[in-house]
């Protein structure tokens, strides 16, 4: 989930600063959700996908596409 979430952010030219603040969440919370750290909430990683426009299913589905490839 993290890289679909990176990969979007980029594709929108957007750093992680500029994103947390569109998401109203910490420049660490990008960063760690973007790393794949395990812990994290899901109001926030909610909150970062809405700012980029992304639903739950295909995050979730580009995530796990990529792993069964792996």
């Amino acid at each position: 989930m993290g890289k679909a979430i990176r990969d979007e952010r980029k594709a929108r030219h957007l750093t992680q600063t500029q994103l947390a603040d569109i998401a109203g969440v910490s420049l660490n919370f990008v960063s760690q959700l973007e790393s794949g750290k395990p812990r994290v909430q899901l109001d926030k990683v909610l909150a970062v996908m809405g700012a980029l426009g992304l639903e739950l299913q295909i995050v979730f589905a580009s995530s796990l596409s990529k792993e069964t490839k792996s």
